[in-house]
């Protein structure tokens, strides 16, 4: 990397870093989580709470993004949240599971219990 890169570089770490927000949970794959999203209507701004496991985590600093899934009317929901996004008031970690993979995308072909994830104990 030549000089000019570099400050570059760094110029747009430190523009990024500006941006991540320092209250951000840690989260895991398989956690239970609960997003509170500011939505616009119009005029008016409101909060909505949206529930659901993480399936997947993609880590690339200011844009980190997560996958939530939950089920809807027996329907499956899956949402991608970037996580340093301001529209993002708060993020709670409800319930930890144990799971030995780093997408549970196998989730995706079970109804029912066998959705179930066991839980991890901290």
């Amino acid at each position: 990397m030549t000089n000019y890169q570099s400050i570059n570089h760094n110029i747009l770490r430190r523009f990024e870093e500006s941006y991540l927000k320092k209250n951000l949970p840690i989260i895991n794959i398989g956690d239970t989580i609960r997003i509170k999203l500011l939505i616009q209507e119009g005029n008016k701004e409101r909060i909505q709470i949206s529930e659901g496991i993480v399936i997947a985590q993609h880590k690339a600093n200011l844009n980190s993004t997560i996958t939530v899934r939950k089920i809807f009317q027996g329907i499956g929901m899956e949402r991608i949240y970037l996580v340093n996004s301001p529209r993002i008031v708060n993020i709670e970690v409800l319930k930890n599971a144990k799971v030995r993979r780093a997408k549970i995308y196998y989730l995706r072909n079970r109804i029912g219990k066998a959705t179930r994830l066991k839980q991890k104990f901290n």
